[in-house]
């Protein structure tokens, strides 16, 4: 029983990792309607930028945390304004081709810079070990929790109470309808892509002092937060987040009781269950991103 109990709290950390991508990849897909295959090397060109600050200023990545957020919104800005925006008119598929360039390109230009090392921040307060009833936890997974839950709790409060989020929804809702109602999309979709980016621009300051980067770290990341979004609802921020639970707690579960080795596939066999059975997702809330 206790290894069950060690086990879902471990599930349940990780699970605030991937919901910290996961919700930055559903406002994207949400209000913009792109599926942003690039997400991954964000948070890997995120990384990159901490260990830099942290090697060459001697910056703590949870003191990072600012500027990369700032950094990481400029570039989805500017992603969207002049890679996306141009193609928004064009067919889905065409959309979907320039993502995948992008991170092609993103992944060799780290390996032109970088090469293949595996580079790492050691900090030590993270990587320490607290035991709560018998349970043990590292500080920097509970950082991550917390972070996780402030964010969606900080996005729900941001859309819901401000004139930009609501016209977000609004456009999110119905793009004809938030036109003439005033809203200026264009500029709603580019600051959306750039918040979309700040959130793994934060999970990237949150990630690396327990993980390694390296050019191809965004892969794996990405790939399973695809997993997630489509079992949140692919537009729910709250589903995102539950949805993430979900997975890290299979994750967990699996490794242990089947294989380190096969608990990729069992929650991809899950992805591929609620698309035959529920493709709008688990907690799928219909057309606005909630």
């Amino acid at each position: 029983m206790d290894v069950l109990v060690q086990l879902i709290l471990n599930g349940i950390l990780l699970g605030s990792m991937y919901a910290i991508i996961s919700v930055g990849l559903t406002l994207i897909f949400g209000i913009v309607r792109v599926v942003n295959f690039a997400h991954g090397e964000f948070l890997m060109v995120g990384m990159y930028a901490v260990y830099l600050l942290g090697t060459h200023l001697g910056l703590n990545p949870y003191v990072s945390i600012v500027p990369v957020v700032i950094l990481l919104f400029v570039l989805g800005a500017l992603v969207q304004r002049f890679i996306i925006q141009p193609l928004l008119g064009a067919d889905e598929h065409i959309q979907i081709f320039a993502t995948v360039g992008l991170s092609t390109a993103l992944v060799n230009l780290a390996l032109l810079v970088f090469g293949a090392d595996l580079y790492s921040l050691t900090v030590p307060s993270a990587r320490q070990a607290i035991s709560v009833g018998g349970n043990t936890m590292l500080v920097g997974q509970i950082v991550m929790f917390i972070c996780a839950v402030v964010l969606v709790a900080g996005l729900h409060f941001f859309m819901q109470t401000t004139a930009l989020g609501r016209a977000i929804r609004a456009t999110a809702q119905n793009r004809n309808a938030a036109l003439l109602m005033g809203v200026r999309v264009d500029r709603v979709y580019v600051f959306t892509f750039g918040l979309g980016a700040a959130c793994v621009g934060l999970a990237s300051a949150l990630l690396i002092p327990l993980y390694p980067v390296t050019p191809t770290i965004g892969t794996y990341f990405v790939l399973t937060a695809f997993v997630v979004v489509v079992l949140g609802g692919m537009r729910s921020i709250y589903g995102a987040f539950a949805g993430a639970m979900i997975i890290g707690i299979v994750d967990s579960l699996s490794g242990y009781y089947i294989a380190p080795d096969l608990k990729e596939v069992v929650y991809f066999a899950i992805f591929i269950l609620i698309l035959i059975f529920k493709p709008t997702g688990l907690f799928g809330f219909g057309r606005g991103t909630e």
